[in-house]
């Protein structure tokens, strides 16, 4: 296999790179890449040009096989390990087959206007992504740079913005950055009116909530039951922190969501760790769509949802890091066959509401060990003039480490 090399360039085009850059670039026998980048570089007869096509994952493999053994140069904007083409590579062919050669990333330009220092600011990346994938990262006083997706992605933002309450929010919009047509637009998200930017723009926020606003959304698990919307089993929010904390979400792992409520578990599970993944099965096609809208208001629209029986569709996902089974204590067959496909170190988290799962989970302790646990949670109500103790139904919980 040839080696792939993938040289950044800004929006100044050919007259912006580096010498080196540009050596490589002659040399190469053939140039892939956006249509706004060939067209900046000089025609050369020796050269094969190569537009990438749409969709490019289906095709790319093919591209790259039918130039095996010729020196190829791949044109990506800015830094292309950054929402670019250099991630992609370096998946699909291995890290000693692609050389990065970088320049002058977009979000250090962003910065550099806003004179916003990187220790206190945090990347998001739009780019082929659902706009609400932003909800997790507002907070008050915080400040994003925002890799748009094209030129409508400012009005979505501006539109999200005020839906969570941060319509006060200072936006900066960014076209063109480094280019001889660099522009800037600024306004509030509320007064946003500016319907399309330029196709090549950066979205800077400095995020301000509204004064009936509280707080932030956090990521840390505890969400309020209510902000899973209505019609869906949810796990109280005091005992699913609880869950949560012993399945511990952490970069590369997968978690199975079974059961009811375990699209609660789920969702907070993505929440708390971005690089972590999950999927939840749902029995029916209503709680399929209630789980798949639910994960996209709350920001993690990447959440896996399928519809299946259990233990049917298990057969079909792969091997987990950590399941969740909610209230299905006494289908031993089930709890079963969650522990066993776990991989080394992988956790399990059960959960048991009636007397019958109590019992199975008691059976599962003594033959697999781990930490068993009865959580009751006594909530304050007022009534008649007066406030009292309201107890919650107590909930069992078993889990284990593989």
């Amino acid at each position: 296999m040839q080696r792939i090399t993938v040289v950044g360039m800004g929006a100044d085009g050919w007259e912006g790179l580096a010498m080196e850059s540009r050596r490589l670039v002659r040399e190469a026998e053939v140039v892939m890449g956006g249509k706004r980048h060939l067209e900046t570089v000089p025609w050369a007869w020796w050269q094969v040009r190569v537009e990438w096509p749409h969709p490019l994952d289906e095709v790319l493999p093919a591209l790259l096989d039918e130039h095996e053994g010729k020196r190829v140069v791949v044109l990506s904007s800015g830094d292309p390990l950054v929402a670019g083409i250099g991630t992609t590579l370096v998946r699909m062919l291995g890290a000693e087959y692609v050389e990065i050669v970088p320049t002058v990333s977009s979000e250090a330009l962003a910065r550099a206007r806003m004179h916003w220092s990187y220790e206190e600011t945090s990347l998001v990346s739009l780019v082929g992504r659902d706009v609400r994938q932003l909800v997790p990262h507002l907070a008050p006083g915080r400040r994003l740079v925002v890799l748009s997706n094209d030129g409508g992605t400012p009005s979505s933002v501006a539109a999200l913005l005020v839906a969570q309450g941060y319509g006060d929010t200072r936006m900066t919009v960014l076209g063109d950055l480094g280019g001889l047509t660099e522009s800037r637009a600024d306004a509030t998200a509320a007064s946003w009116n500016v319907r399309v930017a330029s196709e090549l723009n950066v979205v800077c926020l400095d995020c301000v909530a509204d004064a009936s606003r509280r707080s932030a959304m956090s990521s840390v698990p505890g969400l309020p039951d209510s902000a899973f919307g209505e019609g869906g089993a949810v796990v109280p929010r005091d005992v699913r922190t609880a869950a949560l904390a012993r399945l511990a979400p952490a970069a590369g792992d997968l978690l199975w969501g079974l059961g009811p409520g375990a699209a609660s578990v789920a969702i907070e599970w993505v929440r708390a760790e971005p690089l972590a993944s999950g999927v939840v099965v749902e029995p029916d096609r209503a709680g399929l769509v209630r789980t798949k809208e639910s994960a996209a208001d709350l920001g993690v629209p990447e959440l896996r949802v399928v519809e299946g029986t259990l233990p049917e569709a298990l057969d079909a996902l792969a091997a987990p890091d950590a399941v969740f089974l909610g209230a299905r204590g006494s289908d031993t067959a089930l709890v079963e066959a969650a522990w066993s496909v776990l991989r080394p170190g992988g956790r399990l988290v059960v959960h048991a509401v009636t007397l019958d799962d109590e019992a199975a989970l008691i059976d599962r302790f003594r033959k697999h060990g781990g930490e068993l646990v009865r959580i009751a949670v006594d909530a304050v109500f007022s009534g008649g003039g007066s406030i009292a103790w309201k107890p919650s139904r107590p909930v069992m919980q078993w889990s284990a480490v593989r």
